[in-house]
This record gives C-alpha cells, sequence and structure tokens, in this order.
C-alpha cells in the first residue's frame, strides 16, 4: 500500500473510529444527522462508518462475530447487546452482589416510578442535574426497564419493573403513596411536575 493510500484511507478510519467511540457511550438512538453534526464529518461519510461498524460486529469484515451489534431504533443507532447472550447478561447481573442504592439513585427511581414513562432528560430535568450514570446503575440493578423508544425524537422512555415492587413489597405503582405532601410546596409542586397523576393514568 502506498503513503497515498494510507493517506487517502485515513479520514475515512478517523471518522469510524469517532463515530463508534460516540455510539458506545450514547444512552439514547442517534440519527445519522446527530451524529454527522458530532463527529463533524458529512451524512455520507458518518453513513459509511455505521454500515462499516455494522458488518465488523457482524463478522462480514473478517474478525469474528462480536457479542454486541450495532442496531437501528426509532430512527437512530445505538449499541446493544445481542439477543443470545441476554440470558448470560440476566445472570451475571443477577449474581451481583447487592449494595444499597445512592441518594441520587433513589431520587432518580422515584421520579421514574412516579412519571413513567419517560425519558432520561426529562428526568434530568426535574432533578436538575446529569441522571446518565444513575440510569445506567438501576437499569443495570433491573429495577427500571426500557419501555419504548419515541417515534419523532428516538429518546428511550423508561419505566419501573417487577423487581421494584418486589423490593417495595407492593403488588402495583398504584400502591404508591400520593408524593406531594412529601415535598415543599406540595400542592404547587405536584401540579407543576404532575408527578401524582404520573401513575395514576
Amino acid at each position: 500500500m502506498t503513503d497515498d493510500a494510507v493517506t487517502d484511507a485515513s479520514p475515512a478510519v478517523d471518522t469510524v473510529r469517532r463515530v463508534e467511540a460516540i455510539l458506545f457511550i450514547a444512552e439514547e438512538p442517534l440519527s445519522l444527522v446527530s451524529l454527522a453534526a458530532t463527529v463533524g464529518a458529512p451524512v455520507p461519510a458518518v453513513r459509511q462508518a455505521v454500515d462499516t461498524l455494522v458488518a465488523d460486529y457482524d463478522g462480514r469484515a473478517g474478525g469474528p462475530r462480536r457479542g454486541f451489534e450495532l442496531r437501528e431504533v426509532g430512527g437512530g443507532w445505538r449499541m446493544y447487546v445481542r439477543e443470545d447472550h441476554d440470558d448470560l447478561i440476566a445472570e451475571y447481573v443477577g449474581g451481583q452482589a447487592p449494595a444499597r442504592l445512592s441518594q441520587a439513585a433513589l431520587e432518580t427511581l422515584a421520579v421514574i416510578a412516579y412519571k413513567q414513562p419517560v425519558t432520561r432528560s426529562q428526568v434530568a430535568s426535574i432533578r436538575a442535574v446529569n441522571v446518565d450514570s444513575v440510569v445506567r446503575t438501576l437499569l443495570a440493578r433491573g429495577l427500571i426497564t426500557e419501555l419504548f423508544a419515541d417515534a419523532e425524537t428516538g429518546a428511550i422512555n423508561y419505566g419501573t419493573t417487577d423487581a421494584l415492587l418486589v423490593h417495595l413489597g407492593i403488588n402495583s405503582l398504584d400502591e404508591l403513596p400520593p408524593i406531594s405532601p412529601f415535598l415543599e410546596g406540595a400542592e404547587e409542586v405536584g401540579r407543576a411536575e404532575g408527578l401524582d397523576e404520573g401513575v395514576r393514568r
């Protein structure tokens, strides 16, 4: 391979690496336009980069088939563990030593419980802090789950699982107490955020 060939290939290779880095940390599916804006590359180049990564992960580029895949969901792209490894992941997560949830995790879990279905950005807006790592923790603990992706924005909507009901010792979310009495300015805050109404659909 000539030096010119290496130089010509470098921008494409760099785009693939940059796209992969962003997708690795993405909490929600990202459209090609969003990826292009983030990595500073044209949309066609990003589309080619995504195709390259899909082929690589699927083992069609000469390497092994990976345990994860790049999947198009809700008009965007995101990395997922392959479905044939679901049992393995569930066993691993279930075998982890239980630990107490942090105050931040408890607060985030409460917002999701009362507001579900709710997106990560909506939770962050209510709590006025970034909740990325906390949401990952709650997902890993099996206390919340991804319900669906918004058809227009691709944002993942989260909800609680039956495991949370077991931990709380209740049969349904209808048994959760009204949250307004626990908040400062109870009635005003409750109405503003719609927290009480969220679980009484």
